[in-house]
């Protein structure tokens, strides 16, 4: 089947398209820059890449078109009939050939030009042979303007076909026009066929499909056909006639008794006479449609008998349906298949093939032992035992009569112990001993537990009756009011220090190890420092000695030695640390370098502050991959 299947035909461009696609490739896959400069040698590789490259891409391109479409030789002959009747099979193998032949052109012009660019002495003869091949591999491929859109019509057709499997099992429909195939195309395949009260209402081949007997069935719905020689049939005719001609199928005749299609029953007998030799070896099915509106047994005894002349062949069978109301539809499906499975497998017990079959099928006897001969046979059993009947008395009670009895689903419960294999059919139903921690839970459990449970039950109810539960709760005395006031106050306590040392883990900072302790310089070599950078080396020696002496316990100021201490360490503050960048530095040029250079790490963040989630960034307004070894606007003759 996959070798009928003309949908995976590749689109076949025009001229001009097909020339774009090539050359636009050499452009994009070989190399762009020559200078004069170079080797003469590298200057000859250079174009001869070019020609061979173009060389081969017309010849891939034109190798896949002459692929895909199908050859008329190689097909079966109901499509290449069928390709005849609507693309003129002269046409078809014209336009293929010239596409051949064009191959072949360029196949030599690139040869020839290739030859040639090895004598080139210059990068302009080089050049200017390069242009002279690619120049006439265009040209022949513009000759080929007509075959190309030709073939681009009938790819276009065929897409449309329908994908029919010549050597499936298959039922085709035919008749006169507007004699109700297509509904009963309908109604036995999920086919859905366009019905009209017209004639032609179909103008080509449909298929549909359906299963019968696990096997899977195209049913073909043809066009009509009209009772006039071959030679005046036109497209649509000729298409049910090719298919008449060339598929394995069984053939179903339609006959309209009532005449509403529009043609007398004379002259449906006349077309089928007429037709009858492309189908005279097939199965035959003549089915009189429309027996809602007229029967067979109702028509005059003339009509009768000319349509029971066409039964006198033996291979012609007769059925009766009607689409609007159902009645035979299935029963004329039926038919036709077993017909036509009949058929084909008559065919193949007449083939050569069946001798390969039987050769291996090997059935098996049993040898003669002990003078007693033993035929096949059925046993006794199987042939007394009596099909299931839930009526007989006699009968086995099954499961399913246990579970009616019992309930029905939902309520019935299937008992699964009731088939255990045990010693004593008593142990069946017995508990299942529970172990826990290498002991028997029963062995705890109390025998009278139920009993003492209910006498506490009714105690229990005795006393809601007197009303033992409704009386007031003696108030605490003041020890447990104490007591529980002091356990108040703990949880409090607990609660406020679990607090704290919540906030303090997460201000901890790491400790440094003893080894990089060691290597830190010591307050000497502090002062060295600052000695060297021209500052006071007490300042450093104070602020150590400050931070690593205790804070002495000083009295508590008064309210107005507070204010005035805050103040003046506010004041100290906003006038020596403006900026605690600044801090450290020696002079205005050193703090102007270090304030621009905050700035500009700064800016990056900054532009990212201000942009959204939608906001399109464009990195570079000129990416390398799209300008990098291009052509310019200026002339082109360098190369």
């Amino acid at each position: 089947m996959a070798l009928y299947n003309f949908k995976r035909i590749q689109v076949v461009p025009s001229a001009n398209d097909f020339l774009d696609i090539v050359l636009s490739k050499t452009q994009r896959k070989t190399p762009t820059v020559i200078h004069p400069g170079y080797k003469i040698s590298r200057i000859r590789q250079f174009y001869m890449r070019k020609v061979k490259f173009t060389q081969d891409n017309f010849e891939e391109k034109l190798n896949a078109i002459l692929e895909d479409f199908p050859k008329m030789d190689s097909i079966h002959p109901f499509y290449s009939d069928l390709m005849n009747i609507l693309y003129d099979k002269d046409h078809y193998k014209l336009a293929l050939g010239q596409l051949n032949t064009a191959r072949h052109l360029i196949s030599a012009v690139g040869k020839d030009y290739a030859r040639l660019l090895k004598f080139g002495d210059s990068l302009y003869r080089c050049k200017q042979l390069k242009r002279a091949a690619m120049g006439r591999m265009a040209t022949i491929m513009k000759r080929q303007k007509d075959s190309l859109a030709y073939l681009e019509q009938v790819r276009q057709h065929l897409s449309r076909l329908p994908s029919i499997d010549p050597n499936t099992r298959t039922l085709i429909v035919c008749g006169y026009p507007n004699v109700g195939k297509s509904s009963f195309m309908n109604k036995v395949t999920r086919a859905d066929v366009d019905v009209q009260p017209y004639a032609f209402t179909t103008k080509s081949l449909f298929v549909g499909h359906m299963d019968y007997k696990y096997l899977r069935w195209q049913v073909i719905d043809t066009p009509g056909i009209l009772d006039h020689p071959l030679e005046d049939r036109n497209t649509i005719e000729m298409q049910s006639i090719t298919a008449l001609a060339h598929l394995r199928a069984c053939v179903m005749f339609f006959i309209d008794l009532s005449e509403q299609c529009g043609y007398s029953i004379a002259s449906q007998v006349s077309l089928y006479n007429s037709i009858r030799p492309l189908f005279a070896t097939k199965p035959t099915m003549l089915v009189v449609s429309k027996i809602d509106t007229m029967r067979l047994e109702n028509v005059d005894e003339e009509t009768r008998q000319l349509i029971e002349s066409l039964l006198k062949e033996p291979n012609v069978q007769m059925s009766q349906l009607s689409t609007f109301t159902d009645e035979g539809v299935m029963e004329t499906r039926n038919q036709a298949c077993e017909r036509l499975l009949a058929t084909r497998v008559e065919s193949k017990l007449k083939g050569h093939k069946i001798n390969d079959v039987l050769n291996r099928l090997h059935l098996a006897q049993p040898s003669k032992r002990e003078g007693v001969e033993r035929p096949p046979c059925i046993p006794q059993a199987a042939l007394a035992r009596k099909k299931y009947d839930p009526e007989d008395p006699k009968r086995r009670r099954l499961e399913r009569d246990i579970e009616v009895e019992q309930g029905g689903p939902g309520v019935f419960s299937v008992d699964l112990k009731k088939n255990y294999m045990l010693k004593d059919d008593d142990w069946k139903y017995d508990t299942v001993p529970e172990i826990m921690e290498g002991k028997n839970v029963v062995d705890f459990v109390d025998p009278e537990i139920e009993e003492r449970l209910e006498a506490l039950e009714r105690e229990e109810d005795r006393l809601v009756e007197q009303g033992y539960y409704e009386l007031e709760e003696e108030s605490d005395d003041s020890d447990d009011a104490q007591i529980r006031r002091t356990a108040k106050s703990i949880r409090e306590r607990k609660a406020i220090i679990s607090e704290k040392r919540r906030i303090l883990k997460g201000t901890q900072t790491a400790i440094l190890p003893q080894k990089v302790r060691n290597r830190m310089a010591t307050s000497d070599d502090l002062k060295n420092h600052l000695s060297s950078l021209g500052l006071d080396e007490t300042i450093s020696t104070n602020t150590a000695r400050s931070r690593s002496r205790a804070p002495k316990r000083a009295r508590s100021p008064s309210r107005a030695e507070s204010m005035a201490r805050e103040a003046s360490v506010a004041a100290r503050a906003q006038s020596v640390i403006r900026d605690r960048s600044q801090v450290g530095l020696r002079s205005e040029v050193a703090r102007q370098k270090t304030r621009k250079l905050k700035q500009l790490s700064e800016r990056s963040r900054n532009l990212a502050a201000r942009q959204g989630e939608a906001d399109r960034a464009i990195t570079s307004s000129k990416p390398k991959h799209l300008f990098v070894g291009k052509r310019g606007v200026g002339k082109a003759d360098r190369r």
